[in-house]
């Protein structure tokens, strides 16, 4: 925690800054006057004002901040009988707690009172009426989580105890007659020297006491009087000399009495004046009223001298002396002694703060570390030496050393004994295996020794001891049956001759095996490898193997191997001769299988690679045969595939399969046959695969791709094109060209080309005529289908024409248009020969010709449309090379007759209206055709200009024009708008001013407004209202009918009032109504509230018992209970052994209840608690337990009759048993179960394997064969597995039954308590 102190010095008036405010800090002072005889105190008017901020953390999260002063308190100074109120703004985050408190420790006084002022948001404290004992100095104390901000002011309370004297003065002189007579009898100069010590306001008072008249003559007498020329300096107390001892604080100090309070004065060491200010701290200056103080800290020989206050013309001096004492040891070191790890102390004090002090161990100094911790009292005097952790190590001389002078003390080490924090178990292995025991103990400096049965274990082969850290362990290696018997382990420590053991017993059982993985059968091919194996459960067990029943001794070519529990017989290379059935033996276990010889499928490997360097060739039409022979046992599966797709059998395919060989056939084949084909043969030892080409020979594909043209004039024409994408399997060998004009059908050969090109030129043909060309491809196998061009003319290209220009439409009606346009400017190279007229409606995408043939006329009107549709319009130009693009589409035109403008505006009227807006509304124009729109103008009053209340026409038939001058007069008009134009105005019949329309008063009971409130006294009670009315309403408020006036701040404005009581008091409580009052009615509204506070407790508990097992409790009733009728009491109980109260009863109006359910031999607590709606009071506790008797249990099997002709006896069993059990912690918890048995059985109560049957925690009862178990006040503790014993001489039976505890946050347990509710189950 880091403090931050800002201090200052009257006499330097030194400020500093911290948290953006300036810290002035001045001194209490007492002013001493001696009148007469007596002498009187009183406070002068020197006032505190000190302030300091206490940091919790030096991290402070971004938005949070520590307290800070916004608005500061300030010393108040006031008479007796006023108040005084400081108070304070505060800000932080998060919110501060803002306590006040006085220096000195004294509480405040209780009739003060602590509030904050919700409107100015400041702490006030009140203190009312002022006392004398009331001076002091307050701290503000402003609190959260990252600092405390404390300002302190001073309170002088003034006066109070002159008045105090006066009355002594007057009992003095007052004789025992009646005080009016003697106060009568006195004279004018008594009467001056009385007013001279009573306080301003008593004067008029006191004079009328007296039977003074003159009060103004008086007062003009006792001025003159008091002009009395003062002593500029008088010594009450010169400066006194001071003996004093080093490191100490001494003070010089003198009284006097100052007529100029101004004067310079100087404080001086020998000649020279003290520099206060720049001492550090070894001087200072104090002053409490007439008294003046010389502070001089941690004295030394240096600061002996002569010491002189020099006050104007005057001078006192004083003189210190220092003692020096000689060093030596206040007491002597005592000898230490701790157990192992424990913390020892040594202390020492000496007479004097020295320097070089050291602590020493067996000789060698010892510095501050981990291990030491040297600490120094505040004073220097007292030496502290702590040894943490102290070990044997520790143990010696320890002196302390200043100079010359030596102090030593033994410490002694005790050993902490040793522990076994986890003991030996038993253990039990089987034979040849690894037995271990294993120990932990509490220290790892121990020495330890291993026995057996009493013998001393040496480290070997057989046994194997390690010892790491705290735990150690014994190893049995390859245990045999002779290994079983007792072992214990020793563990010893220097220094303590204890020996600490710990034994178990090792017991060593015969070895049996079983087959844990046995044999499967194995098929291998002919000279590869194989095994079989079987895995055991113990790797220590041997075993045999046989072949076809016969011990294997000496079998060529096979390996037996045995890898701990394993055991393999391994084939490295299969033969006939292994083929068999084998089985191995162990002792316990035995398992079989059989070895055969399996080859995978094989193809010749030459014959893969002539499959793979030639192709299968077929014919188109031809029948293609393909075999493969291979070799497998047993035969295989054979799968066919075509370019990697599995042929199936079909029409045109077939596939057979031989004991050497795989066939398949495709007859017709076709060009699409061709391809890879791959040939798959698999049976369960393997796989084999062949590969190979199918190419089926046809003519070829036509040539690819559309001719490119590369010149077409009259003289010649070049083309262009690309080779076949198929061939046929065959390679091309040329191109053969024909040509044919349009409109003949016969082709003619122009000629051939090698396929090396695809290129060919000719030029026989005619200029303009129109021609088609085509290309075939050759190969060996014949001739492709052709490759044919468009049309293409020889000679000059001619293109189609541009586009002409943006249609106009003109003489719209509804059923036709006029369209006209230009010719394009760029013909194409030949002339225009018409054009080609689309229409659309607006908004579709297909455009649709008006006319088959083209027009010859640049102009065209178009019939047939729709009224009231949207069209556009788009010429094409034609010529000979055909269509151009078409134009740009002309503006879209609504086929219609022409429009009218709109007739004059109906109904125009104003709708509503208020401070600032007005509302207009009117209907259709009766004339002309329908408006798109309306146009609203206004002017004010005051001018004649119209201005437009919106910038484009207004949609709708209403609107309201904002912005308006409050109360000013505005005139209105309004015109209708459509395409043809505007119609005439028509004006509002006289002017509106901008004001809401009257209104009676109403509430609005959306907001706050609630019609009950129950307030905690002390609190502040806020009534807000929000209502509407106009003109705005005039706000009364009312309790109980009457106008409220005293303690209450009424806001109010146009709409919203508030009605606000800082702090309620109970009577407070009633009625309240909000009135609302203007020229056009009135409203109310009624406020129930229902001021209170915490109940007051209940007194005068008493308990007693009326019924047996029950008790009655009786109380005197709250006085908070009587008279609410909300309120009521609250009964809880307690069980002695446990901190925990539960309700025993809620919702008790009487002042007398009886508990039942209490357990027997129990005992109880009892508390009544008084609640309303605010809390609970005070509980009211029983003094006493009180303890319920056990019932007395009768034994009625004395009472039974033996029957002596049959023999009823028998063993013990339960007829109905123990049940599971869920509670929840902190409930009681009861377990039930039935037995028969003769004679009576005895019961015996277990928790797991502990007999609980004596524990007081549990209480049980056995009656008539049923035992009842009770668990109260179930803990987590309580949860395990709970048994009822019941025996007898003929035998015994046992139930057993598990509970279990759980918290309310347990949700796993909550869950499973649900599911079993599910499942019907029972939940105590």
């Amino acid at each position: 925690m880091t403090t931050i102190h800002h201090k200052q010095l009257l006499q330097e008036h030194v400020s500093m800054e911290f948290s953006s405010s300036t810290t002035h800090v001045q001194t209490f002072s007492q002013t001493t006057k001696i009148v007469g005889e007596e002498v009187v105190t009183s406070k002068s008017s020197s006032t505190v004002e000190f302030f300091s901020l206490v940091t919790r953390s030096s991290d402070i999260p971004p938005g949070e901040s520590v307290p800070e002063f916004v608005e500061k308190p300030h010393p108040v100074t006031a008479s007796e009988g006023d108040k005084a109120m400081p108070r304070a703004r505060v800000q932080g985050n998060p919110k501060p707690n803002i306590p006040w408190k006085r220096e000195s420790g004294i509480p405040i006084k209780e009739a003060a009172k602590r509030y904050d002022d919700s409107i100015n948001k400041e702490h006030v404290l009140n203190l009312e009426p002022l006392t004398s004992d009331d001076s002091d100095n307050y701290k503000c104390i402003a609190s959260n989580d990252h600092a405390d901000a404390i300002y302190t002011v001073s309170l002088l309370v003034t006066e109070g105890q002159e008045k105090m004297d006066f009355k002594k003065m007057l009992k003095k002189r007052a004789p025992p007659a009646p005080k009016k007579k003697q106060k009568k009898g006195i004279g004018e100069k008594e009467m001056l020297e009385i007013l001279s010590k009573v306080p301003k306001k008593d004067f008029e008072k006191v004079c009328m006491e007296y039977g003074f008249t003159d009060f103004r003559g008086l007062l003009k007498k006792l001025k003159e009087m008091k002009k009395v020329e003062v002593e500029t300096i008088r010594i009450l107390k010169p400066l006194e000399d001071i003996q004093t001892k080093i490191d100490t604080t001494v003070v010089f100090d003198c009284i006097m009495e100052l007529k100029d309070p101004n004067v310079k004065m100087i404080w001086m060491k020998g000649n020279e004046p003290l520099r206060i200010q720049y001492s550090l701290g070894k001087y200072d200056v104090k002053q409490m009223g007439t008294k003046h103080m010389l502070v001089i800290t941690n004295v030394n020989m240096n600061d002996a001298d002569t010491y002189s206050l020099v006050v104007g013309d005057k001078r006192m001096t004083a003189e210190l002396t220092v003692l020096d004492e000689p060093l030596k040891f206040l007491g002597e070191m005592k000898p230490g002694k701790v157990t192992e790890r424990q913390t020892a102390v040594f202390e020492i004090r000496l007479s004097k703060k020295v320097p070089n002090f050291v602590w020493k161990f067996n000789g060698k100094e010892l510095k501050r570390d981990e291990k030491y911790e040297i600490t120094v009292s505040e004073d220097g005097l007292t030496h502290t030496l702590k040894i943490k952790d102290a070990r044997l190590s520790d143990a010696g001389e320890f002196s302390a050393e200043v100079g010359d002078l030596v102090q030593k003390a033994q410490l002694t080490i005790d050993r902490i004994p040793i522990k076994f924090v986890r003991t030996l178990k038993n253990v039990r292995v089987k034979e040849r295996s690894r037995a271990c025991l294993e120990c932990e103990l509490t220290s790892k400096d121990v020495t330890l020794h291993w026995k057996k049965d009493g013998q001393l274990l040496e480290r070997s082969t057989k046994y194997s001891m390690s010892h790491e850290g705290k735990r150690a362990e014994l190893v049995i290696e390859d245990a045999l049956l002779s290994d079983s018997g007792e072992y214990t382990v020793v563990a010893m420590q220097d220094g303590d001759p204890t020996e600490y053991y710990s034994t178990a017993i090792v017991t060593v059982e015969e070895r049996l095996a079983t087959v844990k993985s046995g044999m499967s059968d194995v098929h291998a091919a002919t000279g590869s490898p194989a095994e079989l194996c079987v895995v055991l459960n113990d790797e220590k067990v041997e075993g045999v193997w046989l072949k076809d029943g016969k011990e294997i001794t000496d079998l060529p070519g096979v390996q037996i191997v045995k890898q701990g529990a394993v055991h393999k017989i391994i084939f490295p290379n299969m033969g006939p001769e292994h083929e068999g059935k084998y089985t191995f033996r162990a002792k316990g276990a035995e398992s079989e299988a059989s070895v055969f010889i399996a080859d995978p499928p094989t193809i010749d490997p030459s014959m893969l690679e002539a499959l793979a360097a030639h192709p299968v060739t077929v014919k188109v039409g031809h029948t293609a045969n393909i075999k493969v022979p291979f070799r497998a046992k047993p035969l295989p599966k054979v799968t066919w595939y075509k370019d990697g797709v599995e042929v199936t059998e079909e029409e045109r395919v077939s596939m057979e399969r031989g004991e050497d060989q795989a066939l398949l056939t495709i007859s017709n084949c076709v060009r699409e046959d061709s391809g890879l084909v791959l040939l798959k043969l698999k049976n369960d030892h393997g796989t084999a695969t062949a590969s190979l080409h199918l190419s089926v020979l046809d003519r070829p594909k036509p040539p690819q791709g559309r001719v490119e043209f590369l010149e077409l004039s009259g003289s010649c024409v070049h083309m262009k094109w690309k080779a076949p994408k198929d061939n046929g399997g065959r390679p091309v060998t040329q191109f053969i060209v024909e040509r044919r004009m349009v409109g003949k059908k016969s082709w003619i050969k122009i000629g051939e080309v090698d396929s090396k090109f695809t290129k060919f030129s000719t030029n026989k043909i005619e200029e303009g005529k129109a021609y088609q060309f085509r290309i075939l491809a050759v190969n060996s196998e014949g001739v492709s289908d052709p490759l044919e061009t468009d049309e293409v003319f020889a000679g000059n290209p001619i293109e189609p024409p541009g586009l002409a220009s943006q249609p106009q439409v003109t003489d719209v009606t509804k059923e036709a248009m006029t369209i006209t346009w230009n010719a394009p400017t760029q013909d194409g190279g030949a002339p225009v020969l018409g054009y080609i007229v689309e229409r659309r409606k607006k908004g579709s995408s297909l455009w649709v010709p008006v006319n088959k043939d083209p027009i010859q006329d640049t102009k065209c009107t178009v019939d047939g449309l729709l009224e009231d549709t949207e069209y556009e319009f788009r010429v094409i130009a034609v010529n000979k090379a055909g269509p151009g693009q078409p134009s740009m589409a002309s503006n879209s035109v609504v086929a219609k007759d022409p429009v009218k403008p709109p007739g004059l505006v109906q109904g125009l009227h104003v709708s509503d209206s208020s401070n600032s807006s007005i509302s207009l509304a009117w209907r259709e124009p009766a004339e002309g055709d329908p408006p798109s729109g309306y146009i609203l103008e206004m002017r004010a009053e005051d001018t004649k200009e119209w201005s437009k209340c919106t910038k484009i026409p207004i949609s709708g038939t209403c609107y309201t024009v904002g912005g308006l001058t409050e109360r000013q007069k505005y005139f209105f008009r309004i015109r209708a708008v459509n395409e043809a134009g505007v119609g005439e105005p028509v004006e509002l019949d006289e002017g509106v001013r901008a004001m809401p329309p009257p209104a009676a008063p109403k509430f609005d009971l959306s907001a706050r407004l609630k019609s009950h409130m129950v307030v905690r006294a002390g609190t502040a009670l806020c009534i807000h209202a929000a209502f509407s009315g106009s003109p705005p309403p005039n706000v009364i408020w009312q309790k109980d009918g009457i106008p409220t006036k005293g303690r209450e701040t009424i806001t109010k404005s146009k709409n919203h009032s508030q009605f606000l009581i800082n702090s309620t008091k109970r009577s407070d409580s009633g009625v309240y109504r909000i009135l609302l009052q203007n020229e056009f009615g009135e409203a109310s509204y009624d406020i129930h509230v229902r001021v209170t506070d915490f109940p007051r407790p209940p007194t005068n508990l008493q308990l007693f018992e009326e019924v047996p097992n029950t008790v009655t409790l009786t109380w005197n009733h709250s006085p908070d209970v009587q008279e609410d009728s909300e309120a009521h009491y609250v009964i809880l109980k307690r069980d002695a052994s446990t901190a925990t109260w539960f309700t025993a009863a809620d919702h008790v109006f009487s002042n007398k209840y009886t508990v039942t359910g209490l357990l027997p031999g129990r005992k109880y607590y009892f508390r009544v608690v008084a609640r309303n709606e605010i809390g609970d009071s005070d509980p009211l506790d029983s003094k006493d337990t009180w303890h319920v008797n056990k019932d007395k249990i009768e034994d009625l099997s004395a009472k039974l009759k033996p029957y002596q002709q049959k023999d009823w006896r028998h063993a013990p069993r339960f007829v109905t048993p123990l049940k599971p059990h869920t509670v929840l912690r902190g409930q009681d918890c009861t377990m039930t179960c039935a037995f028969l048995g003769n004679p009576r059985p005895t019961v015996t109560l277990y928790k797991g394997d502990v007999n609980i049957t004596a524990n007081s925690k549990f209480w049980y009862n056995s009656t008539s064969g049923v035992c009842t178990i009770v668990i109260p006040t179930c803990t987590l503790k309580d949860s395990g597995e709970y048994s009822v014993l019941v025996e007898n001489e003929l035998g015994k039976d046992r139930s057993s039954c598990a509970l279990t505890v759980y918290d309310k946050d347990d949700k796993s347990i909550l869950a499973s308590v649900t599911e079993s509710l599910q499942k019907s189950k029972y939940l105590m």
